[in-house]
């Protein structure tokens, strides 16, 4: 346990499986309280009795769809109540739709673009005033090497982490002189279990972890307060050779 994260508060979108459940499990581990959200009331059931484990009265969630401003409003009102302020917000819930353009339906382009980004600003634009009033704070925000890579199939996704990466730039220079960091992360190949339980660790093969995204927020935490990393990119070090 790392002294940095004792009793801070954070908040961790889809923190109910994959990337997110990881990064909300290592935060209650590092002694953080954490409030998470997910669409699916079973699957957040589910997902807070297993954190409980690592910190029963430390963790708490809601249902919300990050693709709508009231529930992102009532999610970060929530979690301040809840534990007194917000110090990190981790910007996690994301949905991926793969379909040539011609092929994808206006549904689903919005609801890509409004999970995976407008999501990312409706929080960030919450939780900010009231990391200021505290002094400070650190926002990250799980991209994807999709966000610099583009590919066939991925408009859609292409875009919304395109513009996660430029919206988290942009905003890194809007708040660094009230003590806010902000850091995008982009993994590549990501080993998760999206329709499985909560906490469950497949670990199948040479790709990335969920548990490695989780290390890497808390080792960007750790950094002295007169240094950001803002981009990082993750992928595995020794993905299948190409023949």
């Amino acid at each position: 346990m790392t002294n940095e994260l004792k009793d801070k508060v954070a908040v961790v979108t889809g923190g109910s499986r994959g990337i997110g459940y990881c990064i909300a499990e290592r935060l209650l581990q590092e002694g953080a309280k954490v409030y998470i959200c997910a669409r699916d009331a079973k699957i957040l059931k589910q997902a807070l009795e297993e954190l409980r484990k690592h910190g029963d009265g430390r963790v708490e969630g809601m249902v919300a769809d990050v693709g709508r401003y009231e529930e992102c409003r009532k999610l970060i009102q929530s979690a301040a109540q809840r534990f007194g302020g917000i110090d990190i917000l981790v910007n996690n819930a994301g949905i991926g739709i793969m379909k040539p353009v011609d092929q994808l339906t206006p549904a689903e382009w919005d609801a890509t673009i409004h999970t995976n980004l407008s999501g990312v600003f409706y929080c960030c634009r919450e939780a900010i005033p009231i990391m200021r009033k505290r002094g400070g704070g650190y926002i990250f925000n799980i991209s994807s090497l999709a966000g610099v890579n583009p590919f066939a199939g991925g408009s859609a996704y292409n875009a919304s982490k395109f513009g996660v990466n430029g919206f988290s730039e942009a905003m890194m220079q809007d708040v660094r002189y009230d003590g806010i960091r902000v850091s995008y992360i982009m993994p590549g190949s990501v080993d998760t279990d999206f329709g499985g339980a909560p906490g469950s660790k497949s670990r199948a093969s040479w790709k990335l972890s969920g548990e490695d995204i989780a290390k890497a927020v808390v080792d960007l935490y750790s950094y002295p307060l007169s240094t950001l990393a803002s981009r990082i990119e993750m992928r595995p070090s020794q993905p299948p050779r190409k023949k």
